[in-house]
Formats: C-alpha cells, sequence, structure tokens
C-alpha cells in the first residue's frame, strides 16, 4: 500500500482542523485515488493502494483567504517525512505560474499588479526552505508564500474576467447566458413579480418525481403548471427538472420495493421521463433529465446501473421531443467522493462515458455547493475554479452551473436533508454579506467562460423546502438577501439592455 506523510508545524494548528481528515491524493490527470487519511501527533499520512507520485490535496487555514483547498506539485512517494507548508506553497506557486505562462501566450494581457506579489511569494518560499533546523519559523513564512501566492492567482484571474468579459459584451449586446433560480416547490406569488423578471431571464422549474408522484399512480402538476404559465407569461426561459434524482431518497419511496428488480425498476423512471415531458411539450425546450447521476446511492444502484439508466431515460427523452435539448447533473465536479473508493469514473469520465454513447446528451449542470458537508465542495480559490471549468470545457459541450452558497451557518428546518454547513472555508463568517461577496468574486468569471450556457441559484426562497439550508436568495421571513442584488447587478453592469 502506498503512503506519502506530512508533518505540520506548529504542532497546535493540528487543534481545530477537521479539513485535514479529507485530504486526498490526486493525479496528474486530476483523478482522485480511493485514499485513507491517518493522523499521528502532527504527521498527516495518506494511504492508498497505487503507488503512483501524486498532489496531495488539503483545505490550509490560509490568511485573508479563509480555508481553501491548497495541492502541492507532484510528490513521489518516500520514506521522509515531508514538510506540509512548504509543499503547499511550492505546489501553489507552480500552478500560479504555469497558469499565467498558459494565459500569456494565449494572448492575455498580464497585469503589472500581478508580477511583485508573484515575486514576493517566490522570496518568501524560497527563505522558508531555507530554515531546515527552525520548522516552526519556515512553515512560518511558507504559509505566507501561500497567501501571497493566493493573492497573486487573484489578480490573475480577475484580470483575465475582466477581459474575457470585454470580449462577451462586444460580441453580444444581451447577456448570453441564461441567469436564474430554481423557483422551488411554490405557487407564484405577488413578490415573484418585483423580484424574478427584473433580475433573471430564466427559471428552473423543479418537476421532479419524488415530489409529483409521492403514491404510485397519483401525480400532481398543479404547482408546476402555476410555474410554467407564469413563466411564458414573464418571457422567462424555463429549464425542466431534474425529473430524476439517484441520490439517496431522491427517487420516491414507492419505488423502493423494486430496487431488486433492475428491468422494471428502468421501465418505471423511463415512463415517468416520457409522462413529464409530453406533458410540457413545445413549451419547456431545455431538460435536466437526471441528476447527482456520478455519486449515484439511490436503491444501491451500482455505477453501471446508474450509466445504464441515464443513458435509457435519455434516448426516451429524446425520442419524445426531438427539438429540446437535454441535460444531466453533475454534483462535486472535482471529483472528491472518489476518496471512498466507491466509483470507478470520474466525473469528466462518466458524461464522456455517455457522450460516446451517443444517447443525445446536449450538456452538462455543475452542481457547486460550497459550504456544505456530504454533497457539497470546499471552498477554492478563483484560479481553481477556471481550471476545472477549463477541464469540463474539454468535452466540447455547453456547460450549466448550479450555485449554492450558505447565508448563515444555523440549522434550517426546511432543508428536505440532513446536509450540514462547514463551520469554516470562506473568508468571512457564513452571513448575507458573505454570499453577496461570493458571488461578487465567482458569478463574473462563470459568466466570462464561453463554455457556460447557464447559471442558476439553487433555490429562490428559503421558506419552502430545499436541498440547502440558508442557501435561498430571500430569507424564511420573504426578505431579499444582498445576493439577489449582486446576481442583479452583474448582468446590468455590462448588459444595459
Amino acid at each position: 500500500m502506498g503512503v506519502m506523510k506530512f508533518q505540520v508545524h506548529p504542532e497546535s494548528l493540528m487543534a481545530g482542523w477537521p479539513e485535514a481528515q479529507d485530504a486526498y491524493i490526486s493525479g496528474f490527470d486530476g483523478r482522485v485515488f480511493p485514499s485513507r487519511v491517518e493522523i499521528d501527533g502532527n504527521t498527516v499520512s495518506c494511504r492508498r493502494s497505487a503507488s503512483d507520485s501524486g498532489k496531495f490535496n488539503v483545505a490550509w487555514p490560509v490568511p485573508g483567504f479563509g480555508r481553501p483547498v491548497i495541492s502541492t506539485s507532484s510528490l513521489r512517494e518516500q520514506e521522509t517525512v515531508y514538510q506540509l507548508a512548504i509543499e503547499l506553497a511550492r505546489g501553489k506557486i507552480c500552478q500560479v505560474r504555469n497558469q499565467a505562462a498558459t494565459w500569456d501566450q494565449l494572448g492575455m494581457q498580464i497585469p503589472e499588479s500581478f508580477h511583485p506579489v508573484h515575486k514576493e511569494a517566490h522570496r518568501l518560499f524560497a527563505k522558508s526552505v531555507t530554515l531546515k533546523n527552525d520548522l516552526v519559523a519556515a512553515s512560518d513564512l511558507a504559509t505566507q508564500a501561500i497567501a501571497k501566492s493566493c493573492e497573486a492567482a487573484e489578480l490573475l484571474t480577475k484580470s483575465y474576467t475582466d477581459q474575457r468579459l470585454a470580449i462577451r459584451v462586444r460580441r453580444s449586446s444581451q447577456l448570453p447566458i441564461s441567469l436564474g433560480c430554481n423557483l422551488a416547490h411554490a405557487q407564484p406569488d405577488a413578490s415573484w413579480e418585483s423580484l424574478i423578471p427584473g433580475t433573471f431571464n430564466a427559471a428552473a422549474i423543479p418537476i421532479e418525481w419524488r415530489f409529483i408522484e409521492q403514491e404510485a399512480g397519483n401525480y400532481d402538476w398543479s404547482w408546476l403548471d402555476s410555474q410554467v404559465e407564469w413563466c411564458q407569461q414573464h418571457k422567462l426561459v424555463m429549464r425542466g427538472g431534474p425529473l430524476l434524482d439517484l441520490s439517496p431518497h431522491g427517487l420516491p419511496k414507492w419505488l423502493e420495493q423494486w430496487g431488486h428488480d433492475f428491468f422494471n425498476l428502468q421501465s418505471f423512471l423511463c415512463d415517468f421521463v416520457e409522462t413529464a415531458v409530453s406533458r410540457y411539450l413545445g413549451k419547456i425546450r431545455l431538460w435536466e433529465v437526471s441528476s447527482r447521476v456520478n455519486t449515484g446511492g439511490a436503491l444501491n444502484l451500482t455505477e453501471e446501473n446508474c450509466l445504464t439508466l441515464v443513458a435509457r431515460t435519455l434516448e426516451v427523452a429524446r425520442r419524445v421531443d426531438e427539438e429540446s435539448q437535454f441535460l444531466i447533473r453533475i454534483e462535486q465536479p472535482w471529483g472528491t467522493y472518489q476518496t471512498r473508493g466507491e466509483h470507478r469514473l470520474a466525473p469528466v469520465q462518466f458524461v464522456d462515458a455517455l457522450l460516446r454513447c451517443g444517447v443525445g446528451l446536449a450538456g452538462v449542470n455543475l452542481e457547486i455547493a460550497v459550504g456544505y458537508t456530504d454533497r457539497g465542495s470546499a471552498s477554492r480559490d478563483s484560479l481553481d475554479f477556471s481550471r476545472m471549468l477549463d477541464v469540463w470545457s474539454s468535452l466540447e459541450i455547453p456547460l450549466h452551473i448550479t450555485l449554492a452558497f450558505p447565508s448563515s451557518s444555523n440549522s434550517d428546518p426546511l432543508a428536505n436533508s440532513d446536509i450540514g454547513i462547514e463551520t469554516n472555508g470562506w473568508k468571512s463568517p457564513w452571513s448575507e454579506e458573505a454570499q453577496a461577496e461570493w458571488i461578487d468574486t465567482y458569478l463574473p468569471l462563470l459568466i466570462a467562460k464561453q463554455s457556460v450556457n447557464g447559471i442558476y441559484w439553487t433555490h429562490l426562497s428559503d421558506a419552502v423546502p430545499h436541498d440547502f439550508p440558508n442557501a435561498g436568495l430571500i430569507d424564511s421571513m420573504g426578505r431579499p438577501k444582498k445576493a439577489l442584488q449582486s446576481l442583479a447587478d452583474h448582468s446590468k453592469n455590462h448588459w444595459q439592455s
């Protein structure tokens, strides 16, 4: 069994650092190795079955940046123990340097403010490497180097975003993407009139099987019909679904009795997809057929079962409506769930397998829920976001992004699941201000990416049942949060029409 060992200095950092248990090793291609973390004093060991070289990834406390996931450069296994802060600094500096060189070759103007910050990161790192006899001081300098590298990465990515946005503005007189939110399980009300049309040009209609047919053969479409009619009246682009949710408890409870009968189970899923798409034929042109297909968990389905079901339901949807576009949703697009060793395919490989089947997949929706345990993604800087989107863009299909970020760490009785909120991660504690700040940081980058065709917030209001606690744009009392205005501003600041 392969193992990499890292020392943390000072040892006091180990207290109150739960993210260490979620560390993992990834390959040069981004593939995440199944691994197990062991902590002994101030030594963190990561064990796996392979002995290939790889990058150690862990959320690290960085002054001014919270606890973003930082990666080392590619390391080989060795008997001696690595100094974690020094290797993380080396990895971040290399990442920033390589990205700057790539964008420079592509014609991007590197901002002048970037160079002194990046140079200072090199200086601090070089000094830390020389302090072999004082590892606490060396780690402190390395952490300062990481902070400078994160600052350089932010400057670099901000400049890239501004330059790419300028190009998209010149090419289009109107917002070139669908910007919307999930309307959740609610009837249209008066508040929608003042909040939605002026902010969004699209809406996600939550046509989900588990809420529509809670009892076998007993359908309830009433509130969905009202939402579709309201969106038509306000000329909003509609995305229906996800029709099927393959995560645990994502399918109707009555279907559990068929979990052992894959043939009949497939028939039930296909029948619902056909029913739903047929009902809104000609009204909804963009469908999310299934969600969380890469992680699964529903009815103990295997990864191969999930691939088969997704492919079959896409074929059925295409047969019913040849004119519409059909997507699937991928959660945790960085693939960190693979550390559990329960999945053979990386997220990109899962989608690539479907594309090779020729089942008519028109795009993929990436669910990025920052700050949430279990089904969420750890905090990452904007450069890591950009690199992840570039990897997915290599599939050469449109990308849709579903976003969630908490405005509070308090428990939420209206959440549909046991998903919790991390205690740390972002630059500042979870709050409405932090939620708006996060949108201000990442939304422009997403809009700037040519491959991104749609951006949707996970749900509109905290007053209705939902998956992610406190992520709504309107609080449970009906008061708009600052994040709602931030979303409106980013389209209006660039596209006035």
